[in-house]
Formats: structure tokens, sequence, C-alpha cells
């Protein structure tokens, strides 16, 4: 069950120079500083009618401070022995490399089994970080790389960097169509009001969103594309691919059913019409490290189901070059 919540308050001399989480957990007692700080970065506070989304901003004295959010039942979550494929770990971090079928967070239809859950089971401690260190998401079948928060400080950190755009994502995709060079996508993005699974470009009240992509390898009547966010939306790519008219192969929500060209062979034919999820890889990582400061990148290889595609439109490419 859940409710609105609408809390106001004006910060006093007592709060004066606090962080803006801490001045919160002072003025709104009932509150779990956790809770607090996802109210915070979810854009649900303001000050003097400006939302700040930052919560180590400080705060000073006569500030109106605004909460308008959703008050849920506390949620425990159950940790669950899910294997993780670790590509990096230290004490602050962990880089995973997620496969395809792996939700990320627990939500409707998917109450356990995510990647939160396997966070939870494997490093207990990280129950004390908001969202179990989790401070970016991929889509259920998208694959690729995560930075994952083990520590508050981190997590703090690793979200402003995050909003500052200073973390480099770049993925591999196979999308329909031909493209005959890279280019840039600016679009803002939020929910498809006709359909509320789906995001779609918005005009009106959408968040801002730019993609930039360039041209990998071209076959036929398919392009394999490497992708760079500039901004991290819910499905950015997927959306921003579909508004230029090329959708993502595979993609089941936005429209990515199998188009195989004319004359195509048996084997590409079977190939699209069996690859199930958007061609769609999160290949490269880098960040500077939010603790030491060093610069750090990833890859991840292309999983062998999209690489088996690539192969297949690349032999039916040269078989028509012939």
């Amino acid at each position: 069950m859940s409710q609105p919540l609408h809390l106001t308050a004006e910060v006093t001399v007592q709060q004066l120079g606090f962080r803006l989480d801490k001045a919160l957990a002072a003025l709104f007692p009932d509150y779990s500083r956790t809770r607090i700080k996802e109210w915070i970065l979810d854009d649900l506070v303001k000050i003097d009618d400006v939302i700040i989304n930052r919560p180590r901003e400080k705060v000073y004295t006569g500030q109106q401070v605004e909460v308008n959010a959703t008050l849920e039942d506390e949620v425990i979550f159950q940790a669950q022995n899910i294997p993780l494929n670790i590509v990096f770990e230290d004490e602050h971090i962990l880089v995973i490399n997620k496969p395809a079928g792996l939700v990320v967070h627990p939500g409707a239809g998917n109450p356990d089994g995510t990647i939160l859950n396997a966070l939870l089971y494997h490093f207990p401690e990280i129950v004390e970080v908001p969202r179990a260190g989790i401070v970016h998401r991929l889509d259920k079948d998208t694959t690729g790389l995560m930075i994952i928060a083990k520590t508050v400080p981190a997590q703090t950190h690793l979200v402003t960097s995050l909003q500052a755009r200073e973390i480099t994502r770049e993925y591999d995709a196979i999308a329909m169509g031909c493209f005959t060079a890279g280019g840039r996508v600016e679009a803002p993005i939020g929910r498809d009001k006709a359909n509320r699974v789906k995001m779609a470009v918005a005009t009106v009240g959408g968040k801002h969103a730019v993609t930039h992509y360039r041209v990998a390898e071209k076959y036929r009547a398919h392009t394999r594309l490497r992708l760079r966010l500039e901004t991290g939306r819910t499905h950015q790519i997927r959306v921003h691919m579909a508004h230029i008219g090329h959708v993502l192969a595979g993609d089941p929500v936005y429209g990515g059913r199998p188009r195989p060209p004319k004359g195509a062979s048996e084997m590409l034919t079977t190939t699209l019409r069996n690859f199930k999820r958007q061609a769609l890889h999160a290949t490269m990582l880098r960040l500077e490290h939010p603790i030491t400061g060093e610069i750090m990148e990833w890859h991840a290889p292309v999983p062998e189901d999209m690489q088996k595609l690539s192969a297949v439109l690349r032999a039916d490419a040269i078989f028509y070059e012939q």
C-alpha cells in the first residue's frame, strides 16, 4: 500500500551548513537517512522551489525545504545466492558483466532473483548503501558492464559523476537498416502515454537525452553500431534508434521483429527469428575511481549470441557481394 507524502520545513540555525540528507534527517526524524537519500536522488526534494538531487548540498538558515514523495511500506529484500560475473572489485566498488535475462532491481513481476538480491548475498554489508549500491541500470535483456558502489561515500561520488556526465559508457548494438555514417540523436525521453511499459520521444515533459553513434560494420539490411551515452534515460538507446527508424534487432518492445533481407538464407532467417532480445551490449565503462581518483576502464566482450548474429549477417553480405 502506498500513499502520497508531502513534507515542508524551514532550515533552522541548528542545521546551518549541514549536508541536505543530514538536515532532512534532523527535520523529519520519522524517516530513515537511507529513505531520505533516495528521495533526494529521485528528484523529490526541493530547496526554495528548486529540485536538488545532491545529498551533499549544503543548506542554510531560512531555506524552505519540500518533499513530494510516495510513502510505501519498507521492503526487506531477500539475499539470494545468484552468481555474479565480477570484472573488478576493491573495497569501494564492484564492476560486473550482466548476462541477458537478469533483472537489476526487484519490481512488479520480478520480486526477487535480481542483481540486488545477489549483491545482498555476496556482500551483506551493502544493505547499508541506498539501493544496495546500484547507481545505474541495464534492461533485463541488455548485457554488459555495470558499476556498483560498496560504500555510501563511493555511491555518493558515483551518482555525482553520472549526473555530471563524467562516466563514459559505450555499447555495441545491431540495428535494422543501413546507415551511411555515424551521428547524434538529441531527443527528450518520457513515458509513452499510450503504453506505460514503453518509453518514447516526448517533446513535452520528456527528459533531455543525447546518444552518439558510429558505424562499426555494415551488412545488407542491418548495421552494427558503437554507441556512447551522454545521458542515461530509461531505454535511451532503444528509443533513440527506433525514433530515427532503426529499431534494434530482436527488440520485443520497440518493434524489432525479424526482417530478413530479400533472398536471405535459411540460416540467416532462422538466426533472426531466434534472436529474442534487443541486440545491445554495454561493452566499455570508463570513470574516475570515486575514492582514489584513478582513471579506470573496463571492457566486456560481445556475448556469444550477438557474435553469432553478426557472423551470419556478415556471411550473407559477403555472399551477395560476390
